[in-house]
């Protein structure tokens, strides 16, 4: 249990140290460097040695590495763990001060996915990201990473004299109710430019030639372990740095096999995963084609090591709620630290199949972990993850898992000691076999 328990906490400081997808893909890189991990570029020549460990990053927010299999690529594939860099949140908009009465200052934001609104008001909130500055190379600006590490800013709730039916259940308008407030103005304040001055005394460079940010807002508090057995973690950003964690520690810690296993982390899976580095582009593809190709192998070697592949598509799964059992199937009801979830759905927002979801339970009978699974009520719409949407740009095997968790997408959610350690487990096994 104490082991369990340390692992949980690492992936609370994981957590903590990340506080925007920069910021998952800078500790990703300094954890795989001191693994003996070399950075490649796209933009570079490649040469891979059988064996040898590579990390390659797109846009900064998304990463990809591998380790390149000991026997031929086109008759061993790769075994592939995905996971997904970004979570529900707020993104600041340009010029973003906005006076209220000339008394206090608030920023002005949009909404980023699909945040539970509400569990967002009332807390301590910072901010973090990159920002772009101007420099000698017009295409090549200079990008700065920003972790404002203080409370900066809350969203601040209606007292509810104001509003005397809040309990019945209020809709919150996003640009009106979800904006955070930073300061009350004083006369020594520009409150046109409160956050650009704070970003200029963060990266230490002249306001003037900071063009651009790419800012989101996060729960400044840290998680922790809880329950009255230390049984759950209690953290935001679980979903999805929970499987990020859990597949990179096993990934880390792998030695080469006949595959090449790969560790796929993309961004933007919150809305949608269609972007450049999201896994609705090719950029997955481009990666896997260009490992074979540059191992002097021809088109049809190419294709048969991406139909030799295997992916496990890790994003977390929903938990029996124990105020609201209802809302789960009658029948399959995954619980917390009761192991992974294969998640399935008949109209295929899982790429679970009968095949794939057989390999996932072969592999937690022989790393001796328990596994579970999940389905929706049939009368309630699933969402979607990272398997169906890569899927449409690589036709691999795959399987859809993730732990069960409650108040998904919420500022804190809650997840299982237990089940992290189980998920690591299921994972070195997989890149070990």
């Amino acid at each position: 249990m104490i082991h369990k328990q340390k692992h949980a906490q690492d992936l609370i400081d994981f957590i903590y140290d990340s506080p925007s997808p920069y910021h998952v893909v800078k500790n990703t890189k300094d954890i795989l460097i001191k693994k003996g991990f070399s950075e490649l570029k796209l933009t570079h020549k490649w040469n891979l040695e059988k064996g040898k460990k590579y990390f390659v990053c797109q846009n900064n927010t998304s990463l990809f590495a591998f380790i390149v299999g000991l026997e031929a690529i086109e008759d061993n594939g790769f075994k592939i763990i995905a996971a997904h860099t970004d979570s529900p949140s707020f993104k600041i908009k340009p010029s973003p001060e906005i006076s209220v009465e000339e008394k206090y200052v608030k920023f002005n934001t949009e909404v980023y996915g699909g945040p539970i609104l509400n569990t967002w008001l009332d807390r301590p909130l910072s901010i973090a990201g990159r920002v772009s500055v101007k420099s000698n190379d017009i295409l090549h600006p200079k990008n700065y990473l920003v972790n404002i590490n203080q409370p900066i800013i809350t969203i601040p709730n209606l007292p509810i004299h104001f509003n005397r039916t809040v309990n019945e259940g209020i809709e919150l308008n996003k640009q009106i109710d979800m904006l955070p407030v930073t300061a009350v103005i004083n006369e020594e304040m520009n409150a046109d430019s409160v956050l650009l001055n704070r970003i200029s005394e963060e990266i230490k460079v002249p306001k003037e030639d900071i063009l651009e940010v790419d800012l989101n807002l996060y729960h400044f508090t840290k998680g922790s372990i809880i329950g009255m057995n230390n049984e759950f973690i209690s953290s935001g950003k679980l979903d999805d740095l929970a499987m990020v964690h859990a597949g990179l520690t096993a990934f880390a810690e792998a030695s080469p096999s006949k595959a090449t296993n790969v560790l796929a982390l993309f961004d933007n899976e919150e809305v949608g995963s269609r972007s450049k580095q999201g896994a609705g582009s090719p950029i997955l593809k481009d990666i896997l084609t260009r490992i074979v190709s540059v191992q002097d192998k021809n088109e049809e070697d190419i294709q048969r090591a991406i139909y030799n592949s295997f992916m496990i598509s890790a994003d977390m799964a929903h938990a029996l709620h124990p105020n609201r059992p209802e809302k789960h199937d009658p029948v399959t009801r995954p619980v917390i630290n009761g192991g992974p979830a294969i998640k399935i759905e008949g109209n295929q927002k899982y790429t679970t199949d009968s095949d794939s979801g057989a390999v996932f339970e072969m592999i937690c009978k022989e790393a001796n972990i328990p596994y579970q699974k999940f389905v929706n009520r049939s009368d309630m719409r699933g969402g979607g993850t990272l398997g169906n949407v890569s899927a449409g740009q690589l036709a691999i095997r795959s399987v859809d898992v993730g732990n069960p968790m409650w108040a998904m997408h919420s500022v804190r959610e809650t997840s299982g000691v237990d089940d992290h350690t189980f998920i690591t487990d299921a994972f070195r096994c997989f890149y070990g076999i």
